[in-house]
């Protein structure tokens, strides 16, 4: 990758930061994208010289195809991009307000895909590259109180797989990534049924994967030529592969946690 010029968004923080540090120890220019000016110069240190801050709000559809042609035109190209950004949700279905789904669908599928559609004909008409789709392992199987998480994720890995089928005889490389719990925000940056954000993480993430280790597995990935990956243990992984091989027993196990009161263990901990 020495040389190359990779585009991250959600780059402050978590396993988009650790992408970014990943790939400039290994030689990769990087474009990094998120809100938080801040966190992004952090990162940008983080990663030395051949490093631009492009932050944008991801919904900002319109701004997208200048800011593609800032990022091309800084890059020379774009040999990789990362689709990261995103938020979740902690709220049981039938609670949550219609408002919430159109945020999380608007943040977490449409602005990937309206980046993704800026970018693409340049990244074919150059001779291909990389895409990396962030989803989720809640975008290949519901979990309970992520109804809009899940729906924007699934949503997420149906795109990217069509991007594939559509240009892997282009150059286009496509690897969607379906990650479990890692130790990032993602807990405390998530909805509540009314929109509000939780604030507080729970164990399954404070307890996951290192975002260190996610990123180490994402480029092992890229280099082997992986079109999806699953980065989780345990649990997670077995519903990712219930999910294809019995998902009559995957939906009986979602519902049996819920009755087993896992929507209200999930309140006490956003309570404390």
């Amino acid at each position: 990758m020495q040389g190359q010029c990779w585009w991250i968004t959600g780059a402050s923080s978590g396993i988009g930061a650790a992408l970014a540090r990943a790939l400039a120890a290994r030689g990769a220019r990087l474009i990094l994208s998120g809100r938080n000016v801040a966190a992004l110069d952090a990162v940008a240190r983080d990663c030395g010289a051949g490093t631009m801050i492009l932050p944008f709000e991801a919904t900002d559809y319109a701004a997208i195809p200048r800011l593609v042609e800032q990022a091309w035109d800084w890059g020379g190209r774009i040999d990789g991009l990362v689709n990261n950004a995103g938020i979740s949700q902690r709220s049981l279905a039938i609670e949550t307000d219609f408002a919430v789904y159109e945020r999380i669908v608007a943040v977490d599928l449409l602005a990937p895909i309206a980046l993704t559609q800026a970018l693409l004909p340049r990244m074919v008409g150059a001779g291909g590259g990389q895409i990396v789709a962030i989803s989720s392992v809640a975008g290949i199987a519901g979990v309970p109180l992520r109804s809009a998480y899940s729906a924007a994720k699934h949503g997420l890995i149906g795109y990217h797989d069509s991007v594939r089928a559509e240009n892997a005889h282009l150059g286009l490389k496509v690897l969607v990534v379906a990650p479990g719990s890692v130790a990032t925000n993602v807990s405390r940056n998530a909805l509540n049924a009314d929109g509000s954000v939780r604030g507080t993480s729970d164990d399954a993430i404070d307890n996951g994967l290192s975002p260190d280790f996610a990123a180490s597995e994402i480029l092992a990935a890229v280099d082997a030529g992986t079109r999806e990956l699953v980065v989780a243990g345990g649990m997670e992984t077995a519903i990712a592969a219930l999910r294809r091989s019995d998902p009559d027993a995957l939906f009986d196990q979602m519902n049996a946690m819920v009755r087993a009161g896992y929507a209200q263990q999930m309140k006490a901990t956003s309570a404390k």
